[in-house]
């Protein structure tokens, strides 16, 4: 067994927005997510959170640091959230399979796509970024 999170999910920022993905699929009552997926056998999180967001919106992206890991509480997946910067290209549903759009949100708008709020490290990271 290995201790690496079973789950990456990518942090972006871009002209002080956030990327976020529409699931094609909704997860319970999550349908708004950040780009992310399955950390494979011998990934980091950061290499995932790099191939999955690449895989589900076509954006190249660097990753500059974890923020933080939690169990979600909805999913009940260990998941590690992952800074990233963007590198080139544009986001789009470059899988339809797994997303049925993207949305740059702004700070005001982020709880229209997620109600419950942002894992705090997350949130906290937002707030010292889109807010320069």
């Amino acid at each position: 067994m290995t201790d690496l999170p079973r789950v990456s999910m990518a942090v972006i920022v871009d002209g002080g927005r956030l990327l976020l993905i529409r699931r094609a699929v909704p997860e319970g009552g999550l349908v708004w997510a950040l780009p992310g997926g399955a950390v494979e056998p011998g990934e980091t999180a950061e290499q995932a959170a790099v191939r999955e967001t690449l895989e589900e919106t076509g954006l190249a992206v660097e990753a500059t640091r974890v923020l933080g890991e939690r169990v979600h509480p909805d999913t009940g997946r260990l998941i590690a959230y992952v800074a990233c910067t963007v590198r080139g290209g544009a986001a789009h549903t470059a899988s339809p399979r797994e997303v049925s759009a993207v949305a740059w949100a702004a700070p005001d708008e982020i709880p229209q796509y997620v109600p419950r709020g942002l894992f705090p490290p997350v949130q906290a990271y937002l707030d010292g970024t889109l807010r320069q």
